[in-house]
């Protein structure tokens, strides 16, 4: 597993599981007591110190609950809904071409995205990086700024709009690598 994968196994989990499951009880912690910052690969120095003062886990459970669970939810976290051109069978049908294992779940969430993404770089050949620019370019970025965008705006805690800028800038600059190693492949 590369820096790039941490990264999007990191996130995707963050916005895939709720707080509650006892998954996600080691990842709080880390945050939570900075140790997440002395091995993050991105300069995000700034955003890693405000989102370990902002581990409050009920009050963050609470804003997760309302951002992103049920109909009702304030930012609905399903690429599907922010693209009207794009449905979940789309990303689901990509996924299992590659042979990532699915759930039930849709596969156009973006903790699934995420997910996915360090799935498919950890399962990828020697220098191929097809299939992530896809999912990136296809499923991810045409809708993911206004995702984060809509999470900032929305949030109640410290917790979720600093995560959604964190996030915003780890998926370009991952775009960025990708970008730059399509090119040198080229």
């Amino acid at each position: 597993m590369n820096e790039f994968s941490i990264i999007c196994r990191l996130l995707g989990s963050l916005y895939y599981r709720h707080p509650s499951d006892p998954v996600m009880a080691p990842i709080f912690t880390l945050i939570k007591e900075g140790k997440l910052a002395q091995n993050w690969p991105l300069e995000q120095d700034d955003l890693l110190a405000r989102l370990q003062k902002s581990v409050d886990l009920p009050a963050l459970t609470a804003d997760y609950d309302a951002l992103f669970v049920g109909e009702a939810c304030r930012v609905p976290p399903y690429g599907s809904q922010w693209q009207q051109e794009k449905q979940e069978t789309d990303v689901r049908t990509f996924l299992q071409t590659r042979g990532m294992p699915l759930g039930e779940t849709p596969a156009d969430h973006i903790g699934t995205l995420l997910l996915a993404a360090s799935w498919l770089e950890d399962n990828a050949a020697d220098d191929e990086s097809e299939a992530l620019e896809t999912l990136f370019a296809d499923y991810l970025l045409p809708w993911c700024d206004t995702f984060f965008g809509k999470v900032e705006a929305n949030a109640t805690t410290a917790f979720w709009r600093t995560l959604a800028q964190l996030s915003r800038e780890a998926v370009l600059a991952m775009w960025d690598e990708l970008t730059e190693e399509g090119e040198e492949e080229e």
